[in-house]
């Protein structure tokens, strides 16, 4: 029994020490990702060890204290994304219709062919805005019956998991779409309208993650965000445009790129204080984390945000509705 409980604390400490290490390979970045289901066994690891053994009392607090101080640096990472924490986005009261924005984001997987469940939650939704991932030409035809209710649309289907589109009913100016740092890796950039005539620049994303069958290593994902995180923070002094960031960014909430993401553009995370919103993976209930993410400039109010239902993805959507202050 002892040898048993040495191993599996040693095995826990050290997927949570992994991500300390100076590397962006996938193997070592990878743990940042399931930070919460690592806490749940070190918390049963500790129980059923405070329970069931005690034959040595040294090493029983010993690994005890092991278990407890892995416990402990997990919970640093992800309790700001419970309830238990502070919200660092107010909950808008009596927001004005014409000053709300309503974003739907959704990886569709490409492979999917479930296209009628995503179109008849879009109907169900409303969202003024509806981000696509994973859309290629199959997908932008399955998706032409929401072109009546979506007159300002973003095309760029691709087949390689990373064509993107938008669908809009707020008017949509200075349209831009760039592989900014990876070659068919596109983000779309524009400028939506309200009703009240207040302009928001929006930036979606969808970066390639540190994987064994994508990028070995974390570099391109994280220029991607930390560019753009810039590039606001740059914007920021020169005019007072409000600012949304929607997407798959193959990156969890309390990573600490995300965190270098929010710290350097200046932009909230509505998750805080909240929850987690865990979008991915929609088919195993103990393997979930926040992939797909809005951030937001600090002018806005949260009025929702909620995970949807399965669509027949790897992902479920996420649907957020902001309202300026």
């Amino acid at each position: 029994m002892l040898t048993t409980f040495v191993i599996t604390s040693i095995v826990l400490m050290l997927l949570t020490l992994a991500p300390l290490l100076p590397s962006d390979h996938w193997v070592v970045r990878v743990w940042e990702f399931p930070r919460l289901q690592i806490a749940f066994l070190l918390l049963l690891n500790t129980v059923v060890l405070g329970i069931f053994y005690h034959q040595n009392i040294v090493y029983k607090f010993a690994l005890l204290a092991i278990n407890l101080a892995a416990l402990a640096y997990q919970l640093y990472w992800i309790l700001p994304y419970t309830p238990l924490m502070k919200k660092t986005v107010k909950t808008a009261r009596s927001p004005d219709l014409k000053r709300r924005v309503r974003v739907m984001n959704a990886n569709v997987l490409m492979s999917n062919r479930d296209a009628h469940k995503l179109i008849a939650l879009v109907n169900q939704e409303q969202p003024h805005i509806l981000v696509t991932l994973e859309t290629n030409q199959w997908w932008q035809d399955a998706l032409a019956p929401l072109h009546d209710s979506y007159p300002y649309r973003v095309n760029y289907p691709l087949e390689n998991l990373y064509g993107m589109h938008v669908f809009s009913r707020l008017p949509l100016t200075n349209i831009t779409s760039a592989e900014r740092v990876e070659k068919g890796v596109p983000s779309i950039h524009c400028t939506a309208i309200l009703p009240s005539g207040e302009q928001i620049n929006c930036h979606f994303l969808h970066p390639a993650p540190p994987s064994p069958t994508e990028n070995s290593e974390a570099t391109e994902r994280d220029v991607e965000l930390l560019s753009l995180a810039r590039e606001i923070a740059a914007k920021k002094s020169h005019h007072s445009k409000s600012v949304l960031v929607s997407g798959d960014l193959n990156d969890v909430a309390w990573s600490p790129t995300t965190r270098a993401f929010l710290r350097v553009s200046g932009l909230l995370d509505p998750r805080k204080g909240r929850g987690a919103y865990n979008t991915f993976h929609a088919q195993y209930a103990f393997a979930r984390w926040p992939l797909d993410h809005i951030f937001h400039s600090d002018d806005f109010e949260l009025v929702s945000l909620k995970r949807l239902p399965d669509i027949g993805s790897d992902h479920f959507p996420l649907l957020s509705e902001l309202a300026l202050k």
